[in-house]
């Protein structure tokens, strides 16, 4: 107690402030402020088919020091807070990634991240070289930096465009896998230039890669059984665990010299795969903290860019973004979805959706933080190719699909099924909800046929809740309590799925619901 307040009383001899309560409720009211109107803006950007990105980068950058006048600087501390924010909007995405989708687009994905990611640097990098006149180590950390597609960018505009599931599946998963290579070959480039032994870089890409999908499988399989078989005594601490679980795959990746966003998104993917308790509760957790993610990253990072400094840097970024854009993302598609015989339509869609968002940015301070000789330009020439092929690609994205007519299948809306385990009565409870769209309404509840030890014990319609009979009628918005027995827990779950997807002849129609929710 004596050393902290002899300390306070040293730092203000030195003119230091210390931090007040009067402070923070200034910032928590610019916080406030700042979350409001990024929270009204993805109206705006929804409507107009914008990533949200481009409005939270707006904000910082009316913040910063040619708006309102912030002064921010420090790269260090925005590199460190965009990982942050990174290892979280990866993990609210592995958590809506169904496997069914990904599964068969593994192939084409892992190819993208690996060898599209070394063909788009490459071309990248040459084009930032021959025709920018960039030195050779700038022109490979800004080819390394722009290489990666967004996450973020990719969740956010991809999931309101009705697609194919095997194009939505790739770019998901390409987007998920490509960050990881990414960051070391930009670490790489930016610690010792151009590296002499190329197979000793891939070599440490491929052993970064191996730990961080070991360590995150292995913590995703062991998290899913333990939330699994053990009943918390409240459902709000669901989705803390399964969030804490994500975090953990990241750091452990991290520490064990592996690739810890492999790692966060693959643990996340097993878990979201996992049919866990109170899982819409979690589901809505978790993108509550990725909108708070992307808010926050995209205003700091707003709020480092100097706008009046990037005139000079508006040509090359636009050079360098032609030449990623029309050259090397077509290339690098080519190269590795024509073997897999990939039609030419989804080549097309995926070359022109390759979006570029937070990552390169945030990649983009590590060449700042290292010292490189022209980092500053080198993150102004991400920053301004981001905003402005941003700009251009997401809103065309869906004109380009139903130009190649590539709209996806309209299908019956998935139920809502959330589980409550019973540890000592060795049963679940499940909160079933039927949707606009689903086929179980007009089906009676006899008709739903669960297996045995499974029951419709209470329906809830219009907020009156009712015992229902055999022959009860199942409409739209109705909530359903199902009571089922441990060993029949999967099986009512399969059947109430097939039943919303395929009404009351799922079975005879082949609809089993091992693929009810595809």
């Amino acid at each position: 107690m004596y050393e902290s307040s002899r300390a306070g009383r040293a730092g203000a001899r030195e003119g230091k402030r210390p931090l007040t309560v009067h402070h923070l409720n200034q910032i928590l009211l610019v916080c406030s402020l700042v979350l409001l109107v990024a929270v009204a803006a993805v109206r705006i950007s929804s409507r107009s088919g914008l990533p949200s990105l481009l409005v939270y980068l707006g904000i910082g950058i009316a913040m910063g020091q040619d708006g309102v006048g912030i002064h921010f600087s420090n790269a260090e501390l925005t590199q460190v807070i965009g990982y942050a924010a990174l290892v979280v909007i990866l993990a609210e995405g592995g958590l809506g990634t169904k496997w069914k989708e990904i599964k068969p687009a593994l192939p084409a994905a892992s190819a993208l991240a690996l060898v599209g990611v070394a063909v788009s640097v490459g071309i990248t990098a040459s084009a930032a070289h021959y025709l920018v006149g960039l030195e050779w180590r700038q022109a490979l950390i800004i080819g390394a930096v722009v290489s990666s597609t967004d996450a973020a960018a990719v969740f956010s505009v991809l999931r309101r465009i009705p697609l194919p599931s095997r194009v939505t599946g790739i770019l998901e998963a390409e987007s998920g896998f490509n960050d990881a290579p990414v960051v070391i070959l930009v670490v790489a480039f930016s610690t010792a230039g151009p590296v002499e032994h190329w197979y000793v870089l891939i070599g440490e890409i491929a052993l970064e890669l191996a730990i961080g999908a070991a360590i995150g499988l292995a913590v995703g399989l062991l998290g899913s059984w333990g939330l699994r078989h053990v009943a918390l005594p409240a459902s709000g601490l669901y989705p803390i665990a399964v969030m804490a679980i994500a975090v953990t795959a990241y750091a452990a990746g991290a520490l064990a010299h592996g690739s810890g966003f492999l790692g966060v998104y693959l643990a996340s993917m097993v878990m979201g795969n996992a049919k866990l308790p109170h899982w819409p509760a979690t589901r809505g957790f978790a993108e509550g903290l990725g909108w708070i993610a992307q808010i926050g990253m995209f205003v700091l990072l707003g709020l480092l860019v100097t706008p009046h400094e990037l005139g000079d840097d508006v040509v090359p970024a636009l050079v360098i973004g032609l030449a990623l854009t029309m050259v090397a993302r077509p290339l690098s598609v080519l190269v590795c979805l024509r073997p897999l015989r990939v039609p030419w339509q989804e080549q097309a869609l995926m070359s022109w959706a390759g979006l570029r968002g937070a990552v390169p940015i945030i990649l983009a301070t590590i060449p700042m933080v290292q010292g490189v000789d022209g980092s500053r330009r080198i993150f102004n020439i991400v920053f301004i190719l981001v905003v402005v092929y941003t700009l251009v690609q997401g809103p065309t994205l869906p004109w380009l699909a139903r130009t190649l007519r590539l709209g996806g299948d309209a299908e019956a809306a998935d139920l809502g099924v959330e589980s409550a385990p019973l540890e000592r009565l060795r049963g679940h409870l499940l909160s079933v909800t039927i949707p606009d769209g689903s086929r179980m309404h007009g089906v009676e509840v006899a008709e739903l046929r669960l297996p045995p030890g499974a029951g419709v014990t209470l329906v809830v319609r219009d907020g009156t809740s009712f015992v229902p009979l055999p022959t009860t009628v199942l409409r739209h918005g109705d909530e359903l309590l199902v009571v089922a027995t441990d060993p029949v827990r999967d099986a009512a779950e399969r059947r109430l799925r097939a039943v919303g997807h395929g009404g009351k002849l799922a079975g005879w129609l082949g609809t089993d619901g091992a693929n009810a929710d595809r």
